[in-house]
C-alpha cells in the first residue's frame, strides 16, 4: 500500500488567500500546504480521500492516473469543493465513480451539487454514485472501516484502510473508535497548532497524546496552520510522530 499526502493544510490553506501573513512562513517548501486530501494505492486500486479546492492541482502534481473510489470525511467545502474536477476521470474512465461518506454528508452533497444528480443533472457534469455507509466495506483488494469521530459537535468519518487509519478535522475520538484504530501500523491525524486549544480541532500536543495512547508504531500529523514550522516542530516531536507534508509518500 502506498499513501500520498496530496494536501496537509487547514481549511484556508497555507499561505491563505491573498498571501496574507506569508512573511511569517519560513522558506521551507514543506510549510506551504494545500487543503487536506490523500491518495491511497493498493495493487493498482486507487482511492481518493477527500477532494478539496486544490484537487485539480493535487491530481496533476501527484500524477493520479485513475480513481476507483472516493472516501469523503465530511461535508465542509475544504473537503468536497474539488468534486467537480472528478469529471475528467469520468471522461477518461468512461464510468461513474463510487463515493462513500456519512448519511449527513450525502444529503449535503445532493444539495450543494444538485446539478450533478437526477433530473437536474447538467450534461457533462461529474458522475458520482453516493453510498452512505455505517460499517466496513470491501473496496477492490482492501477493507475500509469508517471511523466515527467528532469535528466539534459534527459527527464525521475517518477511515481505516487495512493497516492505515486516517483522521482529519478531529476534536474527539469515542472509545469505540479507538478500539477500531488499535493495531494499525500508521495513524494519520490532524494537529492544528501548538496552542491555544481549539473548539473543533486537536492541537499538536493533544494529537501526540492520542498517538501515545493508541500505541500505533508511526503517526503523521496533518491539517496544520501557518504557525507550524515543519523542521522545528519535528525536532520537538517524539520519533514516532512526524509532520506530514504535501506530496510526501509513504509505503505501508
Amino acid at each position: 500500500m502506498k499513501l500520498t499526502f496530496l494536501g496537509t493544510g487547514t481549511s484556508m490553506g497555507v499561505p491563505i488567500a491573498g498571501g496574507f501573513y506569508r512573511d511569517k512562513i519560513s522558506s521551507d517548501s514543506r510549510n506551504e500546504r494545500y487543503r487536506c486530501s490523500a491518495w491511497v494505492e493498493v495493487d493498482g486500486f486507487s482511492i481518493l480521500i477527500d477532494a478539496g479546492p486544490e484537487f485539480r492541482l493535487q491530481s496533476i502534481r501527484a500524477a493520479i492516473p485513475h480513481i476507483d473510489s472516493v472516501l469523503i470525511t465530511h461535508e465542509h467545502m475544504d473537503h468536497i469543493a474539488g468534486l467537480d474536477d472528478l469529471r475528467a476521470y469520468n471522461y477518461k474512465q468512461e464510468s461513474s465513480i463510487p463515493l462513500y461518506c456519512t448519511h449527513s454528508c450525502a444529503e449535503s452533497l445532493y444539495k450543494r451539487f444538485d446539478y450533478m444528480f437526477g433530473e437536474k443533472k447538467y450534461p457533462g457534469s461529474t458522475s458520482i454514485d453516493i453510498n452512505p455507509i455505517n460499517e466496513s466495506i470491501e473496496l477492490g483488494p482492501v477493507k475500509v472501516t469508517p471511523l466515527p469521530v467528532y469535528h466539534g459537535n459534527l459527527p464525521i468519518f475517518g477511515y481505516r484502510i487495512n493497516d492505515l487509519s486516517y483522521l482529519t478535522d478531529v476534536k474527539d475520538i469515542p472509545s469505540e473508535t479507538k478500539e477500531l484504530i488499535k493495531g494499525s501500523k500508521v495513524l494519520v491525524i490532524s494537529g492544528l497548532r501548538w496552542e491555544p486549544e481549539h473548539p473543533t480541532h486537536l492541537t499538536i500536543p493533544q494529537a501526540v497524546e492520542i498517538a501515545n495512547e493508541l500505541e500505533v508504531p508511526m503517526t503523521y500529523l496533518i491539517h496544520m496552520n501557518g504557525s507550524v514550522d515543519h523542521e522545528s516542530t519535528n525536532n520537538k516531536l517524539p520519533k514516532h510522530v512526524r509532520l506530514a507534508f504535501d506530496q510526501m509518500v509513504i509505503d505501508l
